[in-house]
C-alpha cells in the first residue's frame, strides 16, 4: 500500500525537488551578479526530471575500504544532483561575468510559478487520496 502511495506522488516529489534545486542555482546567479569572472549556471529541467524518473528511488551508496578491523566503517550516499551547465550570455561583460539580470529574473520567476503550481497539484493529489481512504 505504501509503495502505491509513493508511486502516486513520486513524479511531483521529484519535480518539486528539482524546482527547489533550480531555485537555489538561480539565486546563486543573482547573488553573484557583480562578482567579476563569475559564470552563470543552470540545468535543463525536463531532461533532469526524465533522468531522475528513469533512475528510480534506488539507494546508491559508497562505502570506504578499511585496512584494519579497528577502522570505523564509513558510508556516504550519492546525490542525484542535476548536471549544472554554464549559461551562454547574449551580451558579454568586460569583467567576465556571464550573469544577465533580466534573464535570471525571468527564469527565477518562471521557476517559482512552476514550483507553486507543483505544490498545488501535489496538495490536490493528497486530498484526493485522503478522500478515497476516508470513504
Amino acid at each position: 500500500m505504501v509503495d502505491k502511495l509513493d508511486a502516486a506522488l513520486r513524479f511531483q516529489q521529484e519535480a518539486l525537488n528539482l524546482r527547489a534545486r533550480r531555485q537555489e542555482v538561480l539565486s546563486s546567479n543573482i547573488a553573484h551578479a557583480d562578482t567579476p569572472g563569475y559564470k552563470a549556471r543552470d540545468f535543463d529541467f525536463s531532461s533532469s526530471l526524465s533522468q531522475a524518473m528513469a533512475q528510480g528511488r534506488q539507494a546508491q551508496s559508497v562505502s570506504m575500504n578499511t585496512t584494519s578491523a579497528r577502522h570505523i566503517q564509513g558510508e556516504a550516499s550519492i546525490s542525484n544532483d542535476p548536471d549544472l551547465l554554464y549559461r551562454v550570455p547574449t551580451q558579454s561583460s568586460i569583467d567576465g561575468n556571464t550573469v544577465e539580470m533580466d534573464v535570471e529574473r525571468v527564469n527565477f520567476t518562471d521557476n517559482a510559478v512552476h514550483y507553486e503550481s507543483g505544490l498545488t497539484i501535489i496538495g490536490a493529489q493528497i486530498k484526493s487520496l485522503l478522500s478515497a481512504v476516508q470513504q
